[in-house]
């Protein structure tokens, strides 16, 4: 049984930053992936970046590149996303996920275990 829980949602204004943290416990994702999803009302899951703990690599969505950044210790199994210049379009329910196989995917059918969400309103 893995456990996965994310936190530090809330409610900011644009421009604002805010940053977000994921702890997967339960087993072991060292050599696994870790990602960040979002969902907006009505709308599929949107992928919005991830890290791979086999290198340390990370990969964004073009629309989150130059403010969001992935980083973490996959050791511990925690993964953090920093949020900075948010913009309404970025409200949405934020997802923490993860896999064990090392690879980055954009695709959400690909994690194995899911976090239960963390609220973020960016007000206008």
């Amino acid at each position: 049984q893995v456990d996965v829980v994310e936190s530090g949602g809330g409610l900011v204004q644009t421009g604002g930053s805010l940053r977000l943290s994921c702890t997967a416990s339960g087993g072991t994702f060292r050599s696994g992936a870790m990602a960040w999803f979002r969902q907006a009302p009505g709308k599929e899951h949107e992928f919005v970046g991830a890290i791979t703990w086999a290198s340390g690599s990370t990969r964004y969505q073009d629309s989150v590149k130059g403010r969001f950044t992935v980083s973490g210790d996959g050791a511990k199994n925690t993964v953090f996303l920093q949020m900075n210049s948010l913009k309404p379009e970025d409200t949405a329910v934020y997802y923490c996920a993860a896999r064990t196989y090392y690879t980055i995917s954009i695709d959400d059918a690909r994690y194995e275990y899911w976090g239960q969400g963390t609220q973020v309103t960016v007000s206008s």
